[in-house]
């Protein structure tokens, strides 16, 4: 597999995202990162709605381990990174992270996602050329 840098994603507290007290709620942080790793993939000219609809195939998540080390707060501004650790056949595992303006660690996750036949909603393998220079 060819190392990449981490690809960033920038993104903005809301008052949708947060509790009654301004406090980011936890699901919040899985669409700031499912919408990081969309944007990798857009980033790198690949429309997941396109692909899915040339081949019937996406990508699920199937695991999903989080470390919430601080929250963040309404109105904050954050970066969420995206960085492939591992491919497999039928998965790509990510380490994630959120982190706010001034640099503090917010969030650290793995995310493996598998390729699905969404016909049959079973796991298949990872076409060779679907994202080059990353293979298993």
């Amino acid at each position: 597999m060819t190392e990449q840098q981490p690809f960033t994603w920038p993104v903005r507290v809301y008052w949708e995202d947060t509790d009654a007290g301004g406090v980011v709620y936890h699901a919040s942080y899985l669409r700031f990162m499912e919408r990081a790793r969309s944007e990798w993939l857009r980033a790198m000219g690949i429309s997941q709605l396109a692909y899915k609809e040339a081949t019937g195939l996406a990508f699920m998540v199937r695991e999903m381990q989080i470390d919430f080390l601080r929250a963040a707060l309404l109105d904050d501004e954050l970066t969420v990174s995206v960085e492939v650790k591992e491919r497999r056949a039928a998965s790509i595992l990510f380490a994630q992270t959120i982190r706010r303006a001034d640099g503090a660690e917010l969030i650290r996750a793995k995310v493996r996602v598998a390729c699905v036949d969404v016909n049959r909603m079973r796991p298949v393998q990872i076409p060779a050329d679907f994202i080059p220079g990353l293979s298993p």
